[in-house]
């Protein structure tokens, strides 16, 4: 129907209802224009998913996540249409065109926010981080969920300047604002710089990625898995399930350990203290027996040096290889374990002890009976 035919149909209803107040003539023709929108909407959304949505799955749940966003832009669609036929007050009616304006400002932002979430979901729909080799898995994950928090606070920002910016008390303060550049902005810059170091650090993150999702690092001398990395701190889990929460600039400015940087795998040591008498190949061929036992091992490194000679005892140190840092621990705990059971059994006397020699001055020592 082109414009003539619309405002001829406005008329003819118009002059039906002459009677009635213009006001209420106003509001018939919205109800109208909104209920036909929502039956037009619901035959796009039957007619579309039948057409796509038994042959993509994927499809069929973009139409149901973004039902609601486009139903609510096909109703203010449909009245910004109608409005100017509608015999209201010029006051009302610019009432009116500010609502469906900030109507149609906040569904931008929610059908970016929805678009964004199912493009993250998408992308990451082929990488699972239950796997034992889940390295390239954890890079992407990492990438996707920064970057993800980054698009969708600057969406959210961006929403809340458009609709506020609708409003001219608030446009003009805000241009008085920033044109004074005074002691004010000074202020709310210094107030807003950790919040943009934080947003900044996290796309650095996103792209070099010092850390990523269940990386086992060492931050504030607490060993841990990163658990979480959101806008603007991370959350490390702790070995005893404690949370430690550290800001997402901490992992540019300061130095950490990453256990996990280019692999799970990980080598562990395990360090004795013994007496100079210990046979030192005999406790070697014991620990390679201990690994090539548990499951614990991954069959790559398995070593035994003399790290260390004291005045009163020698330093072995055991290498041992594992898959992850958790069986690497493990593993190192079974490894002192059943050497200090193997020297207690079979060698007690490359223990740890203290030598003393007693030496008698004038007569000879007593005789044992």
């Amino acid at each position: 129907m082109d414009g003539t035919g619309f405002e001829t149909v406005v008329e003819d209803v118009e002059g039906w209802l002459a009677w009635a107040p213009s006001w209420l003539f106003g509001l018939v023709l919205l109800t109208v224009a909104g209920l036909l929108a929502l039956l037009l909407h619901q035959t796009a959304v039957l007619v579309l998913r039948r057409t796509f949505g038994l042959r993509h799955p994927f499809l069929r749940s973009l139409f149901h996540e973004i039902k609601g966003p486009t139903r609510l832009a096909a109703v203010v669609f449909a009245l910004g249409t109608v409005l100017p036929s509608a015999p209201f007050d010029r006051t009302i009616q610019a009432g009116i065109g500010r609502v469906l304006l900030l109507a149609f400002i906040v569904l931008a932002g929610w059908m970016a926010l929805t678009a964004a979430a199912m493009a993250a979901d998408l992308y990451l729909r082929r990488f699972k981080l239950d796997v034992e080799d889940n390295l390239q898995a954890r890079k992407h994950v990492t990438q996707v969920r920064i970057l993800k928090r980054a698009l969708d606070t600057l969406i959210i920002v961006i929403t809340a300047s458009a609709a506020l910016m609708t409003f001219e008390s608030v446009r003009q303060y805000g241009v008085s604002l920033f044109a004074s550049a005074g002691i004010a902005g000074i202020a709310v810059g210094f107030a807003a710089r950790p919040v943009l170091a934080n947003l900044i650090a996290g796309v650095q993150l996103a792209v070099t990625q010092p850390i990523r999702i269940d990386d086992a690092v060492v931050v504030e001398n607490e060993w841990g898995w990163i658990e979480e990395i959101t806008a603007t701190y991370v959350v490390v889990r702790l070995w005893d399930w404690r949370r430690l929460i550290v800001p997402l600039s901490y992992f540019i400015e300061k130095p950490f350990q990453n256990w996990t940087r280019d692999g799970a795998a990980i080598i562990g040591s395990v360090f004795l203290h013994v007496d100079y008498t210990v046979p030192v190949e005999a406790v070697r061929r014991k620990l390679e027996e201990i690994v090539k036992d548990s499951k614990l091992w991954d069959q790559r490194v398995v070593n035994l040096q003399v790290t260390d000679a004291k005045e009163r005892s020698v330093q072995l140190r055991a290498l041992v290889s594992s898959r992850s840092s958790p069986a690497n621990w493990d593993l190192r705990c079974e490894v002192r374990e059943k050497l200090i059971a193997f020297l207690q059994q079979d060698f007690p006397g490359a223990l740890p002890r203290d030598r003393a020699e007693v030496a008698w001055q004038g007569a000879a020592p007593p005789q044992p009976a």
